[in-house]
């Protein structure tokens, strides 16, 4: 317990980081990084979220919403930012992150006040399409940055962080929308809901700006203003340095035996300047035949699933739709906007728990995917239930509001599943922390790529607004993910345990020809000293 301990007080404080000049940088980069970033997916999740909250807020009525077309609105969303994943990861590598992200910015922030001066379903499902293009580099995107900046042990904490402020996003638009549709509703002629979107539009912008000012690029290219060129210099060998601190004790004299060729080594950030895209078809054999591609894929795209009582915000169309047996009187406009911020509330203090608790723990991330089946199971029966009680309510004749409050309360604890997000891409990121930068960019571009080709159509299938309030179908396939996340989560962590053995045995950093390290086979080890 007192070592447990020590562990915490030196992470919270990074007390393990004894060089000044590296404090400095870190802190540097902190602000600069996650100030941005963050910000930008703030703004991102209060885009897409703001949607279900104008749907609740007037906008069905106004446009004469039918049957399932939110859900296909989703659908156009998701089919854009799919065909987005892996051509914005790689325009990384050719344009600076710096012009890059502000620029898909400026344009989802275009896109978002086009929203407002729509008249039909059909016009949302356009816009939507391109606006799912232009966010598809966010997430992705900003994981590959993290990744390129940050070593092992701080990368949990930061993932987390970044993370977090999507899921704000989230909580904080539906009081947003509660405020403007109180205070704006019919001003100049516009409904509440449009005033949603142009003033989320226009908040992108400065934002935008601030990005292309100041971002400081990966630490191969950057020429942020704020570095100097010794700190740069330091950003792209401690990453490297770091690895080689994070090694098993029986490694050390095989490292030891090592040392001249460890002094010429260089970093795969190092030569990120000069590793363009390789858009052949031996780069993508390389991508396409690793277990890392299909480890990692596989894992987001059922663990990416455990997401949707959330990401379809299944508790505000409950509500909407709530039978008479399970609330006495219809939910209000601001209490159909704010009672749902209780899921992203947890999923924030989940989040940023789990992403602090697996660095403590030394980068055991497979914890969180044990904790998700447990919840996605649970969290289902719960629901499954409440409706039971309904059914038996309905035929005697009385009216148990305790359904309602089983709902809430499953809806709130599967809001907990989030902190998949933070600890799954920092999982990843930690496994190729030895592979080329573009080979990292397209893997984690891929684990997205794969979780939103299948959202595209699992929401419609499962979670249609018209099978509201219950989605009793989306029960009992949210179990069967749950279930299927533990045994994969169980499988891949066997993969990437074994796969540092084979390299602690190898020794040695050289490079491979497929790009990565000689004995390649995995992830950084990541037991920390």
């Amino acid at each position: 317990m007192t070592e447990f301990s020590s562990k915490l007080r030196d992470y919270f404080s990074s007390a393990w980081r004894s060089d000044p000049a590296e404090r400095k940088l870190v802190r540097k980069i902190d602000f600069f990084i996650l100030t941005f970033c963050c910000l930008s997916y703030f703004l991102n999740y209060l885009d897409r979220t703001n949607l279900a909250n104008a749907y609740v807020s007037g906008m069905k009525e106004d446009l004469g919403f039918q049957g399932d077309q939110l859900n296909q609105i989703n659908t156009c969303f998701t089919v854009g930012y799919v065909l987005g994943q892996i051509p914005s990861n790689l325009s990384l590598h050719y344009v600076r992150p710096r012009y890059f992200f502000p620029a898909m910015m400026v344009v989802w922030a275009g896109l978002t006040m086009a929203t407002a001066t729509t008249h039909s379903p059909q016009a949302i499902m356009a816009i939507r399409f391109f606006q799912g293009i232009a966010e598809a580099t966010t997430f992705v995107g900003t994981h590959y940055i993290l990744g390129s900046w940050y070593t092992e042990r701080e990368l949990g904490k930061r993932s987390g962080i970044f993370t977090a402020s999507g899921l704000a996003g989230t909580m904080i638009g539906g009081f947003i929308q509660s405020g403007i549709y109180t205070s704006l509703d019919n001003r100049h002629g516009l409904r509440g809901w449009r005033w949603l979107f142009l003033i989320d539009g226009i908040i992108t912008l400065p934002v935008a700006l601030y990005g292309f000012l100041l971002f400081p690029d990966t630490p191969a290219t950057t020429t942020a203003p704020y570095l100097s060129q010794a700190e740069r210099q330091l950003a792209v060998s401690r990453l490297h340095l770091h690895h080689d601190r994070l090694i098993e004790p029986e490694d050390n004299n095989d490292n030891n035996n090592n040392d001249n060729n460890n002094n010429n080594h260089t970093p795969s950030t190092e030569k990120e300047n000069k590793t363009k895209s390789p858009l052949t078809w031996t780069f993508a054999k390389t991508v396409l035949t690793s277990w890392e591609w299909w480890g990692f894929v596989m894992l987001w795209v059922i663990a990416g699933e455990t997401e949707s009582f959330s990401s379809n915000t299944l508790l505000a169309l409950y509500m909407k739709s709530a039978p008479p047996s399970t609330s006495t009187h219809y939910y209000t406009v601001p209490q159909l906007n704010t009672y749902p911020t209780g899921v992203p509330a947890v999923g924030i203090v989940s989040t940023l728990f789990w992403a602090a608790l697996t660095d403590i723990l030394g980068g055991k991330r497979y914890l969180v995917g044990y904790f998700i089946g447990v919840t996605g199971v649970a969290t289902s029966a719960m629901i499954l239930a409440a409706k039971g009680m309904v059914a038996a309510d309905d035929d005697d004749g009385d009216d148990d509001p305790r359904s309602t409050v089983v709902v809430f309360a499953a809806y709130y604890w599967a809001g907990a599943v989030y902190a998949c997000q933070a600890t799954f891409f920092a999982w990843a990121n930690d496994a190729m922390r030895q592979r080329e930068p573009v080979f990292r960019s397209v893997v984690l571009a891929g684990m997205n790529l794969g979780n939103n080709a299948v959202n595209a159509w699992w929401s419609i299938v499962f979670y249609g607004a018209s099978m509201a309030p219950w989605f009793e179908r989306g029960m009992y396939a949210m179990i069967a993910t749950s279930i299927a996340l533990a045994v994969w989560t169980a499988g891949l962590s066997y993969v990437t345990s074994r796969a540092e053995r084979r390299r602690a045995l190898v020794g040695g950093p050289g490079r491979s020809p497929s790009g990565g390290e000689k004995g390649d086979v995995g992830g950084p080890r990541q037991h920390f000293v």
